[in-house]
């Protein structure tokens, strides 16, 4: 309990970002097809509607890596505080969303792309109190 009485903030938007990275990541793995056929439709008057599937492969293994160095991230702050996995656990959270945003943009959905604003200002919150 003394984790979360030391760096309660940092490890709830740890916990946060997790769950949203890894379930993304994983949900990606098990339907495939099903999100390379959704997000070719959705790219499909975008300059990007050609690379969908080498794409959507980077966003996935950024999502996981991400997820990977936030989970041990929080084993660090709770072993010995050290926030080293953490940040750039987050920190790569934050170039995923950018990449995100990007993709919202050229494809158009200015709604998604304004979504994605909550989920990069906690991040970017994050990467700020794990620089401290």
């Amino acid at each position: 309990m003394s984790l979360l009485q030391n760096y309660p903030t940092e490890i709830l938007i740890l916990i946060f970002l997790i769950v949203t990275f890894l379930q993304s990541g994983v949900d990606k793995l098990i339907d495939w097809k099903g999100n390379v056929s959704f997000i070719k439709g959705h790219f499909a008057n975008s300059p990007l509607k050609n690379s969908v599937p080498l794409l959507l492969a980077t966003i996935l293994i950024l999502e996981l890596l991400a997820s990977a160095l936030m989970i041990v991230g929080v084993y660090q702050l709770f072993v010995d505080g050290t926030k080293t996995a953490a940040l750039l656990g987050v920190e790569l959270s934050a170039l995923t969303l950018i990449f995100l945003l990007i993709g919202q943009r050229l494809a158009k959905d200015y709604a998604g792309a304004m979504t994605l604003a909550v989920y990069f200002v906690t991040t970017i919150f994050g990467v700020y109190l794990l620089s401290a």
